[in-house]
């Protein structure tokens, strides 16, 4: 297996290297770049973030996988004239993604340094013997990581590397993978995300409907958004049901013997830390995190110069908001256990650097991920999609499903839920008529779907961020979570054909419901079969 992926590996380099060196003798005859690249708004718009999928799948290596996707995007852009084609790769692709997301880099290395401190501080470990007391078994641990998945609804990066860093020290002590914490973490940022009201997606959704009508066509969509409220069921059946599969079952198996990072691991979680630690020290870093990034995600939004809470949600800017919140939280936290005595000066300083290194693989796949996306955008892949949607009209009680799976290989391809709304949402508007059952189902799936192919994407930034917060290998994380957010999309897609006909959620939703719990139930009894 390793010979012949490293076979592939090598050649899918090489193909690289013949076609660079078969486009050099156009380097430097250039006119200048078109308007438009050649294949803006064709399938070739999507080829790039294919190719950096597979090769992440095939290799299990994700940089170098991410980079190839990038240059060949970036060639597709300049008409494969390799300066050009560096042009775009370094200006429109890396200095454009880091410019572009500085201040999720910040908020990254910000919760890295407060990790640190947290576990330096004995806070993690005080409340790991507390849970140890209280949560009694891994099923309790489990429903434990589920239900602060929910309840922090606000942000999904937020709610990402907060899970992570809160359940950590509980999931380990009741032998639950990084994997299966990731895929936790995963299945509930996003999701909870997109069903809740009051949160940065559902100001960013209701910015794309008519005026007035956002908010109130969101909450219309909430009990059609098929994937993000069975894949809550999924995770309470699995829990209950005491059983995975598919590579996560590999993963819980090697936990239980002890190996929680299934051979890949992320970081150093081993430190001295302060003996003098008590629960406080983890609730007090984590409550003014919470409140903190709240008021400063208002703030930036103008809610204290007279704009209404969720006109200052719909307004705000979470790059710049969560860099706010998280710098004034590192400070107060610093001075915290300063008071405290449970850390000195020195010791609190050396969590910077600590914090940063821990935060250098996300931070190094989530550049090269918004690299491939700037790229992707450039060809038009939006304009391809409009295109091939625009004739769908004629199957008109089919069209939720068909919308559904657009938006799963949009967002899948280019790692990115709120670019894929951005483009589907206006053509459904203008296929359904505003306010109707069957546009809000039309709506509903559009953003099932991209909350579906958000989860399953490697290149997804909320994918990367519950890697980091669960301190899990990439790869690993992608690879074990992947056939369960397929089966949970393969029920949800059924489910929307049945309400493109029964256009009555509280007939359609119980359907769903039971789809899921039969789907598992034959998983199961299919899984035991072969093993016996």
């Amino acid at each position: 297996m390793k010979k012949s992926t490293k076979k592939i590996a090598l050649l899918c380099a090489s193909l690289v290297v013949m076609m660079l060196i078969s486009f050099a003798v156009t380097a430097f005859a250039a006119d200048e770049a078109a308007e438009l690249p050649k294949y803006y708004g064709t399938a070739w718009s999507l080829l790039a973030p294919v190719i950096a999928i597979v090769l992440a799948l095939i290799t299990k290596e994700v940089y170098s996988s991410l980079f190839i996707g990038v240059l060949v995007g970036a060639m597709f852009c300049a008409d494969f004239k390799p300066v050009a084609a560096m042009d775009y790769l370094v200006n429109d692709g890396l200095i454009s993604a880091v410019s572009g997301t500085a201040g999720i880099f910040i908020f990254l290395v910000v919760l890295g340094i407060l990790v640190s401190l947290i576990n330096k501080a004995g806070g993690s470990a005080a409340f790991g013997v507390w849970a140890s007391k209280n949560i009694k078994s891994k099923i309790g641990a489990t429903i434990s990581t589920f239900v602060l998945g929910i309840l922090i609804f606000i942000d999904d990066y937020f709610n990402c590397l907060t899970v992570g860093t809160v359940m950590k020290p509980v999931t380990d002590r009741h032998k639950m993978s990084r994997s299966k914490l990731a895929y936790l973490i995963d299945a509930t940022a996003a999701p909870i995300c997109m069903i809740a009201p009051i949160s940065s997606w559902a100001a960013a959704v209701s910015s794309y409907a008519p005026e007035g009508q956002g908010l109130s066509l969101f909450v219309k969509a909430i009990p059609y958004n098929f994937y993000s409220l069975l894949t809550f069921v999924f995770i309470i059946a699995i829990t209950f049901m005491k059983f995975d599969y598919g590579p996560m079952k590999a993963h819980e198996l090697s936990a239980m013997k002890g190996d929680l990072f299934s051979g890949q691991k992320v970081g150093a979680d081993e430190e001295s830390v302060s003996s003098k630690g008590k629960i406080i020290d983890l609730l007090f870093p984590v409550v003014a995190l919470i409140v903190i990034c709240v008021l400063a995600l208002i703030y930036v939004g103008g809610f204290f110069s007279g704009a209404g809470f969720i006109e200052a949600f719909g307004d705000t800017d979470a790059t710049v908001g969560l860099p706010w919140g998280g710098i004034i939280t590192l400070v107060l936290t610093i001075v915290y256990l300063l008071c405290r005595r449970t850390v000195t000066f020195k010791e609190a300083m050396e969590c910077i650097p600590k914090g940063f290194n821990a935060m250098v693989p996300a931070i190094l796949i989530l550049t090269l991920a918004t690299s491939l996306k700037n790229v992707t955008g450039l060809l038009g892949s939006d304009a391809f999609v409009e295109g091939a949607l625009a004739n769908a009209g004629a199957f008109h009680n089919f069209l939720p499903a068909i919308i559904f799976i657009v938006a799963v290989g949009i967002s899948f391809a280019t790692g990115t839920s709120w670019g894929t709304f951005g483009i589907l949402i206006p053509i459904v508007l203008g296929i359904f008529p505003v306010g109707s059952e069957i546009g809000v189902i039309g709506m509903s799936a559009c953003l099932a779907g991209a909350v579906c192919g958000d989860h399953c994407s490697p290149i997804s930034d909320t994918t990367i961020m519950s890697s980091a917060g669960a301190q899990c290998n990439h790869i690993n994380h992608v690879s074990t979570q992947l056939p369960y957010a397929l089966t949970v999309a393969a029920v949800s897609f059924v489910t929307y054909i049945i309400a493109g006909f029964i256009q009555n959620w509280m007939i359609v939703l119980p359907i769903g419901i039971v789809l899921t719990l039969a789907t598992l139930f034959v998983i199961k009894a299919v899984t035991n079969k072969n093993e016996a």
